[in-house]
Formats: structure tokens, C-alpha cells, sequence
């Protein structure tokens, strides 16, 4: 029993109300009145005396899911027994079975949940070939959805618009993964990914942040194994070209790249230009503009010159 002050007595006016959830009574505790002899318990039927059975034994399912292909709202056939734990008998479980089927067939018939049963799938493989976190699996998860809601995808790979729509959501969570290496780990090609991807930017009118060169330089500098010294100072000379406005219009890598030859240079932690242009996945040529680019930013006449640059690169 427990005692609640939602209202007074009718016959006495106290506020003294005691609610019987066992009789599902409301009970006045001075005279002894019956407010209500219907109350509704909205609690669980079943109880729990530890907190593994308290876990078990909700039937409530995860939260909606854009990453599964039915959301996570699908129905399910389990178990042979009833909700009081007793066998099915064979006729009822033969029924069940047939339901099971039907209600299947049903989900793969449908032209929709066909064409997300297997474009959900890929992006499950992907997103662990890649080691994507779960709010960008479920972000590329709802891109790919608009994309189906345009019927964009009538006619073209699933493959490449999973591929298309995991490369937007790293864009737009700021998740450093090229396409060329997204598009590695596709089954389909990499001009198919990306004419995908432009598709979706168009179609969707999706707004791309602009990539900060910073966040490309720890994996490219773990490629190289740069010591940590290095790299903090390659973050401190793309802090101060920013700071004079000279990161705007050029591709992060490369500016990353330049950023932390100089600084492996400047540090006598030296790497060729080859091996740092394949590890930012750019070529030498960019590599050497960006690094011109970031000597007139930072007005910094390097002690090695332009010409012993050239030569340190041929060792």
C-alpha cells in the first residue's frame, strides 16, 4: 500500500488517500471510503529480484536504428514455448513456423527492404573493414535512405552509393578516410564511387565542411613513425599559416604533407619527399608547391635552401 496526496476524501475531506495496487483500490485512511476500485497497474507483470533477471526480461528492443536495414522494428519468431513458459504443442508450432516464413518473404519481397537488407550489409562490412564509429555507420546509414527515398539508386550500383554515402558521412563527422581508400576496400571501382558521391552532393544539396590540414598529420606521420616532437611542431607551422590566412584553397593533405616535411627537416628528423608524398597520398609535385607555399606564408628562409631540398630528397 502506498500513501498519496492527489485528493481529499469526498466524505471527510482528508488527503489522506491510500492506493491498494494488489486490489487496485483507492482508499480514504480516516474513514475507511473507496475512492476508485479500477486503477490500472501500468508496471511490468513479471518480477525481478536481481539485476541480471531485471535485464533479461524487458521485452523492449533497441532504439531506432537508421543502420539496420528494418530499423530495428522488425517482428520475431523465437522459442517454442508460450508466455507462461509452457511447450507448444506440435500443430501451434507448425503454425508459427509458417508465420515465420510469411512474415519473411513478406520483408523480402518488398522491393525496399530488399534493396536495404543488402545495401545494409555492405555498410556493415565497410564500416568494419574501416573501423568507422557507430554515429558515422548510422549517419551514411540515413544519407543512403534519402538517397533511395529520390530513387536515385534505380538503375546504378548499391555497392558504390554505400561506398558514396560512408564517404559523405566521414566528410560530415570530420572522420579523416580518403575515398581512394574507401574506395580500396569497395567491390566496385573507384570512378564509380566517386561519380556516386558527386550524385549525392547534387541530388541531396549537401554541404561539405571544409577539411582542417591538422587532423591529417598524426596518420600521415605514423606512417612514417615521426617522432612525437616532429609532429607537434608540423601542427604548430599549420597553426601559424592559418593564423596569416595561408591554409585557404589547398588540398589539406598536401598542405599536411608540406607542413610536416618542414618540420622533419627544421627537427633533423628527415624523411624523403617520396616517402612523405605516398603517405599523404599526393605526389612530389604537390608536395614541393604546398612547401614553397608554406616558406612565403611563414616568410621563413630555411637554412638547407631550395637546392640542398632538392638534393636531401635523393638519398
Amino acid at each position: 500500500m502506498q500513501k498519496t496526496k492527489t485528493r481529499g476524501c469526498t466524505r471527510c475531506g482528508s488527503n489522506n488517500i491510500i492506493i491498494d495496487r494488489e486490489a487496485g483500490e483507492e482508499v480514504c485512511s480516516e474513514c475507511g471510503l473507496v475512492l476508485s476500485e479500477d486503477i490500472v497497474d501500468l508496471g511490468p507483470e513479471w518480477r525481478a529480484f536481481t539485476s541480471t533477471e531485471k535485464a533479461t526480461r524487458p521485452r523492449a528492443g533497441t532504439a531506432r536504428n537508421y543502420a539496420l536495414y528494418d530499423m530495428g522494428l522488425s517482428t520475431s519468431f523465437n522459442g517454442d514455448r508460450d508466455g507462461r513458459g509452457n511447450r507448444l504443442d506440435p500443430d501451434t508450432r507448425n503454425k508459427m513456423n509458417k508465420l515465420k516464413r510469411y512474415d519473411t518473404r513478406s520483408k523480402l519481397d518488398d522491393t525496399w527492404g530488399r534493396n536495404l537488407s543488402i545495401a545494409m550489409a555492405e555498410l556493415d562490412r565497410l564500416s568494419a573493414a574501416l573501423h568507422i564509429p557507430t554515429t558515422v555507420k548510422e549517419r551514411a546509414a540515413f544519407i543512403y535512405r534519402q538517397a533511395l527515398k529520390k530513387d536515385l539508386i534505380r538503375g546504378r550500383s548499391i555497392d558504390a552509393f554505400v561506398a558514396a554515402s560512408l564517404y559523405a558521412a566521414c566528410r560530415l563527422q570530420r572522420v579523416p578516410r580518403p575515398l581512394k581508400t574507401i574506395s580500396k576496400t569497395s567491390t566496385r571501382e573507384h570512378s564509380e564511387v566517386s561519380r556516386s558521391y558527386r550524385l549525392l552532393l547534387r541530388e541531396l544539396n549537401l554541404k561539405m565542411p571544409i577539411d582542417d590540414p591538422m587532423k591529417f598529420v598524426p596518420g600521415i606521420a605514423s606512417k612514417l613513425k615521426i617522432r612525437q616532437d616532429t609532429e607537434h611542431h608540423a601542427i604548430d607551422i599549420l597553426r601559424k599559416a592559418k593564423e596569416r590566412q595561408g591554409l585557404s584553397g589547398k588540398d589539406p593533405r598536401g598542405i599536411a604533407a608540406a607542413a610536416l616535411y618542414m618540420a622533419c627537416i627544421e627537427n633533423d628528423d628527415k624523411r624523403i619527399q617520396k616517402d612523405v608524398a605516398a603517405a599523404a597520398d599526393t605526389t612530389e609535385v604537390t608536395l614541393r608547391n604546398r612547401l614553397r607555399g608554406l616558406e612565403e606564408t611563414l616568410g621563413l628562409a630555411m637554412d638547407l635552401g631550395d637546392e640542398a631540398i632538392v638534393n636531401a630528397t635523393t638519398r
